[in-house]
């Protein structure tokens, strides 16, 4: 009987470890490398009843005071509804001063009249590209000091940083896409952005769910991607790059070996990120424009496969690896072509880091390619190379096949977002309560049926896509092989004697083999 007994405790014991270490048992890891907001929060009571002027919310709270200011930034049209450019202040400005305050209690509902965890003057302007023209605007938080010097705060937890965007989701019914994919690539890759929901009220008035966001590379010296800068001797031990739609600046814009040999889309332009403005010197511009044409060389050259003298000498293979599956799972296509971040940290090594998820999981505005039976990032700059080696669609293949064993499991992710819809609670009614005219506009999403009219709707949808889009996946993720056969890729795989060297690209960056 006393076996019996102690049987019995045993199962208990490991079925209740089974239940509250659910990822564990998928991932084989010991621990979860992020924090989860929703699974790390202290539960808190139900709010009760909004006196007039008395807001509560078990989420951290953002309250922001512009003076009665418009925030500059948003998206301006014209009678036929094409973008003409942002809005300004009466003197011109592209950004203004404000008083933030943030409320985050641990244990307690927050309020506005709460005494904040985190005070500060903060530069803030609309943020975005087609979200700048959303109602719910997204904003970028520069905080600052009384004497306008940079004031990195640490905000919810998350590492202290001067830069921060408040995401505003909009076009995601779901609220969730950014939250949810930011953290998945945390746990997959090196580095993923942090995260946190929270309600955000401006100038007194209520404005819904917003996710705060930790910049890439902000911070001092760049500290999350191990990245420094002393611009005193021109040395620096790491850099941030973005590869982004086109702009008037011309200080941090990189003519890498790909802008010269036209392999760049030309609406796009490669920008020094990190070091910034302040620190980033001619000198030290020139040789990281030398550095990072050294692996588009090795990339785009018939030694493109080598180990020694190819990419896999300049980069961390599992990085690409990795983004390549997390942005193809959710059809994130604006990866690889817009805000697309790559950096070379203390490691020596190249990465890539994942960043804005919006549009991800059917969610894009127009229905053009963003479909669940397509492959697409494996078209797009440095990856078209990649793929043609064998070892890296291999190291891909394989990847993918763990990550469906762990984070990318169907059961896991549907569970997850049911845990986040459990999370946010009460503070999704009010949300759409606030923004009830985005559930009834069908001119977000075309064509107009793939407009969702509710948030029970978008949750929907966002689940019956990762079935859909894992179960193909599966069933096709073998097919990229094809961009590694023999048939294909003959030509890279044949030194040409008589290849010609193009003379403006090895007089930049001083080509010793040819580019195909």
């Amino acid at each position: 009987m006393k076996y019996r007994i102690i049987g019995a405790v045993a199962c208990i014991c490991i079925l209740l470890v089974s239940v509250l270490n659910y990822p564990v048992l998928l991932t084989g890891r010991m621990e979860s490398r992020r924090y989860h907001q929703h699974r790390e929060a202290t539960p808190k009571a139900v709010c009760a009843v909004h006196a007039e002027k008395e807001f509560c919310t078990h989420l951290p709270l953002i309250v922001i005071d512009t003076g009665g200011a418009e925030i500059p930034g948003r998206g301006l049209v014209d009678e036929e509804d094409r973008h003409m450019g942002f809005t300004t202040t009466a003197e011109g400005a592209d950004r203004i001063t404000a008083q933030m305050q943030v409320m985050d209690s641990a244990e307690e509902n927050n309020h506005p009249t709460d005494a904040p965890a985190v005070e500060s003057n903060v530069v803030i302007h609309v943020r975005g590209n087609s979200s700048r023209y959303f109602e719910k605007a997204g904003y970028r938080l520069e905080l600052v000091d009384e004497n306008g010097d940079n004031n990195p705060q640490s905000l919810m937890g998350m590492d202290a940083h001067h830069e921060w965007a408040l995401h505003g989701p909009y076009l995601d019914k779901s609220l969730m896409r950014n939250y949810m994919w930011y953290n998945i690539a945390g746990e997959c890759m090196e580095y993923a952005p942090n995260v946190r929901f929270c309600e955000l009220m401006l100038n007194g008035e209520y404005q819904g769910i917003y996710v705060l966001t930790e910049l890439i590379g902000s911070g001092r010296d760049g500290a999350r991607l191990n990245m420094e800068v002393d611009a005193r001797d021109n040395t620096y031990t790491g850099y941030l790059l973005r590869l982004d739609r086109q702009d008037g600046s011309e200080y941090d814009r990189l003519n890498s070996l790909t802008t010269y040999s036209y392999r760049n889309d030309m609406e796009l332009k490669l920008e020094v990120k990190f070091p910034g403005e302040k620190k980033l010197t001619p000198e030290i511009k020139e040789a990281i424009k030398t550095d990072f044409s050294a692996f588009e060389k090795g990339l785009y050259s018939y030694d493109y496969d080598s180990r020694k003298y190819g990419y896999r000498a300049q980069v961390d293979v599992d990085s690409f690896v990795d983004y390549l599956i997390l942005n193809e799972f959710t059809t994130n296509y604006d990866a690889g072509s817009y805000s697309t971040y790559i950096y070379r940290d203390v490691s020596g090594r190249l990465k890539m880091c994942v960043w804005d998820f919006n549009n991800a999981c059917d969610n894009y505005q127009e229905q053009t390619t963003m479909q669940v039976q397509h492959f697409d990032v494996h078209r797009k700059l440095w990856f078209n190379m990649m793929v043609k080696d064998e070892y890296f669609t291999e190291r891909v293949i394989r990847r993918y096949r763990e990550l469906r064993e762990s984070w990318l499991n169907e059961k896991y992710l549907l569970r997850y977002i049911d845990e986040v819809e459990e999370y946010l609670g009460p503070a999704i009614e009010r949300n759409f309560e606030r923004w009830e005219d985005s559930l009834r506009d069908d001119t977000l999403l075309a064509p107009a049926e793939r407009n969702v009219h509710s948030h029970q709707e978008a949750v929907r949808q966002l689940k019956d896509f990762i079935r859909q889009r894992g179960r193909w996946m599966d069933e096709n993720i073998e097919s990229l092989r094809q961009y590694s056969a023999e048939s294909r890729v003959k030509k890279y795989r044949v030194k040409l004697a008589t290849a010609k060297i193009i003379p403006a690209i090895s007089a930049n960056v001083g080509l010793k083999s040819a580019v195909p």
